[in-house]
């Protein structure tokens, strides 16, 4: 059987040999459809990747309390749209003196200015920092970490003393070639010691994550004034088998403090990191879908052009089959020959359109600062579609040369 199998390979890679650029264009016919199904199912893959370190680091027991803009309900048929109130300070200060969850931290934050120009000795950065008021558990509560230096403490918070913890890029900019920490640098004329860098967060959808400078809630309050400055709240539950405890419990707390009575809806919002995450990822699912119809599309193109070149190898090979039918071949001998056959073309196909689709999903990427990783799953998904469209345009063809009277083939010219 093995050496029935090997013959019928040589016979194969023979007849490809002999007919190499009618050969060629079906494997680039397929390699396209491969391509574009792998292609896209990289950058998706690399996609869904970059979304998960960005988000998930927030940790699966952290929620925040956040205000729901321009929320549209229906109201006697028709939509409205209602803007809730800002979560004021006194709101936010009083939900973090009265929630009371056990092992639970909670975070105020907001960012007073997204447009900074921060100075260092003589130089100074272009006005495109963002500057955050924080409590000692924001960096925490957020899934941050400091490369160098240390977070926030009580101490620092209770005294307004005027330190900070700067972003990545400052490395890059303005303490670059010098040793960071216990540096002074200057906030609309306010002198601050810095006292951490964060790690490298990269960017989120276009906005930096690392121009940005942390210093205490109550000097920004005073750096930074502005009518309607909406908080940020954000809760750390220890376990998380208890958040949706937790969560039920926020809201109550928060419903008491806006003192909404029982028959009024939430005029707030409570996200879940977890929650965010999977929203944000089943939105890449379309993508995925998209990949597919391209993909399917492209392919079955590529499974006509496969089938068609079976069919005429067969037509060119029928004294060949009459002879071999003659001398004793049975007809599945003669069907697994122009199937293999139809295998080899596929798989030469599939094996091209991957390499070639993780080189362009790889590019893309790169090009995007997407955390790339290698696509498993559309790596199988290709050799998987590459072998159906084998077995689909070789079945015929393999159908049509057993069948053949071996009579009728001898007298074939």
């Amino acid at each position: 059987m093995s050496n029935l199998l090997k013959e019928n390979i040589k016979i194969a890679l023979g007849s490809i040999k002999t007919q190499i650029l009618r050969t060629t264009l079906t494997i680039v016919i397929i390699a396209i459809g491969i391509t574009a199904l792998v292609g896209i199912l990289t950058v998706v893959s690399a996609l869904e990747n970059t979304i998960s370190s960005d988000f998930a680091s927030m940790g699966a027991n952290t929620f925040n309390i956040n205000r729901y803009e321009n929320t549209i309900k229906r109201h006697g048929g028709e939509e409205r749209t209602v803007i809730n109130p800002i979560i004021s300070y006194p709101e936010a200060v009083a939900f973090k003196n009265k929630y009371n969850f056990p092992l639970a931290q909670t975070s105020l934050s907001f960012r007073a200015t997204s447009t900074a120009e921060v100075k260092f000795e003589d130089e100074k950065t272009d006005p495109e920092i963002s500057v955050l008021g924080v409590d000692e558990y924001f960096v925490t509560n957020s899934g941050l970490e400091t490369s160098t230096g240390r977070n926030f403490n009580n101490f620092d918070i209770s005294n307004n003393n005027y330190v900070c913890v700067v972003g990545s890029d400052f490395l890059k900019g303005i303490l670059k070639n010098v040793n960071p920490i216990n540096k002074i640098i200057s906030i609309r004329g306010a002198r601050f010691k810095v006292i951490g860098v964060l790690k490298e967060k990269g960017s989120t959808f276009g906005n930096s994550q690392d121009l940005r400078v942390l210093i205490p809630i109550q000097l920004a309050r005073s750096l930074f004034t502005s009518p309607n400055i909406n908080y940020s709240v954000s809760v750390m539950v220890n376990n998380k088998d208890f958040l949706d405890h937790a969560i039920d419990e926020a809201i109550s707390s928060m419903r008491r403090i806006r003192k909404l009575s029982p028959v009024k809806e939430n005029n707030f919002s409570v996200v879940r990191s977890d929650d965010l995450i999977n929203r944000i990822l089943s939105i890449t699912q379309y993508l995925g879908w998209a990949s597919w119809v391209i993909g399917i599309i492209t392919i079955l193109g590529s499974s006509i052009a496969l089938m068609n070149i079976m069919i005429v190898s067969v037509t060119e090979r029928t004294r060949e089959i009459g002879v071999r039918k003659a001398l004793g071949a049975k007809r599945s001998t003669i069907a697994i020959q122009f199937f293999i056959e139809t295998l080899l073309i596929g798989q030469l196909g599939g094996l091209a359109g991957i390499v070639f689709g993780i080189l362009i999903g790889f590019g893309i990427a790169s090009a995007l600062s997407f955390v790339f990783v290698i696509p498993w799953q559309a790596i199988m998904a290709a050799f998987l579609t590459s072998f159906v469209v084998a077995i689909v345009s070789g079945s015929y063809p393999a159908i049509k040369a057993a069948m053949l009277d071996p009579i009728e083939a001898l007298r074939y010219e």
